[in-house]
């Protein structure tokens, strides 16, 4: 006989509408692993994305075209298994479900049964609006996004803001308006707007009925979201303009890193405390083989 489960205090979709339609700014970041996972998890975070992002984050690539539906899974299983709290949303990768909707609902599925996300996340607006209106109507959830759409790198010529003028590799901001009230339609239940101006997205967050999640998108969205490694001061290079950086990280790495390699050339490391010797530790005894 089945019973019901009792409420676990883990941010369900109809938690997250419920609370960002009565005024809470929704908080959301991008993981990869178990360890950032595990420290996520000790904070108010509201939603994790595992974004396709790990291409370049992770893997060192230039874009995020070349990462696989079995690598999105893999690293959603990484995250899911120190969430506990947190909704899960995983990105469906580059040509997972461009194709037609029938196979982007065999990849939603993959990733739902795999995985143990709790929705997943595609790009681009009208074009796919019949197959986000597929795999929702199917009740895998899905959240949008819009704007600068890393998966459309070449068409953009690169990662360029959109919604201000329309020309080749730009989406206008009327276009973009149209986007986000076909998602909403289609069945989304939340939108990323990405690289577009502040007043764009206020805009677009005032018309829609469901949360808007910005990244360089200003403070006007329903939430914000933004890399774990750029927030932490882990990623190198020039940050985009639109990361704040809440601690150097990468650079307390490198010192300690430092660190270490001067303790063990000096031999202060490993200091008796942390060595073990005979007389202080009984020896494992070894079973002699007749």
């Amino acid at each position: 006989m089945s019973q019901f489960v009792p409420d676990s205090g883990r941010n369900t979709i109809p938690r997250i509408l419920e609370q960002s339609s009565n005024g809470k700014i929704l908080t959301a970041v991008t993981a990869y692993d178990f360890t950032s996972a595990l420290l996520i998890d000790q904070t108010d975070i509201d939603i994790v994305l595992i974004g396709d992002s790990v291409a370049s984050v992770i893997q060192g690539r230039g874009n995020t075209l070349p990462v696989t539906l079995d690598e999105m899974i893999y690293h959603s299983k990484c995250v899911a298994r120190g969430i506990s709290k947190a909704l899960l949303v995983c990105d469906l990768p580059f040509l997972s479900y461009q194709v037609s909707p029938e196979e982007a609902l065999r990849s939603a599925g993959r990733v739902f049964k795999e995985s143990e996300v709790h929705a997943v996340k595609l790009e681009g607006g009208k074009v796919m609006a019949d197959t986000v209106r597929y795999i929702t109507e199917r009740d895998m959830p899905v959240m949008g996004h819009i704007g600068l759409t890393p998966q459309s790198y070449h068409r953009m010529g690169g990662h360029r803001i959109q919604g201000k003028s329309a020309k080749y590799g730009v989406t206008s901001a009327e276009e973009l308006v149209e986007d986000a009230l076909t998602l909403q339609d289609a069945g989304v239940f939340s939108v990323v707007l990405e690289g577009i101006p502040s007043e764009l997205a206020a805009r677009i967050t005032e018309m829609l009925d469901i949360p808007t999640i910005g990244i360089g998108a200003g403070s006007e969205c329903s939430g914000q979201i933004l890399v774990l490694h750029d927030l932490l001061g882990l990623s190198q290079g020039t940050p985009p303009k639109f990361v704040r950086r809440f601690a150097e990280l990468g650079q307390e790495s490198v010192s300690a890193l430092n660190e270490y390699v001067k303790a063990v050339s000096e031999k202060t490391f490993p200091s008796a405390s942390e060595s073990y010797s005979a007389s202080s530790h009984k020896m494992p005894r070894i079973k002699a083989v007749s």
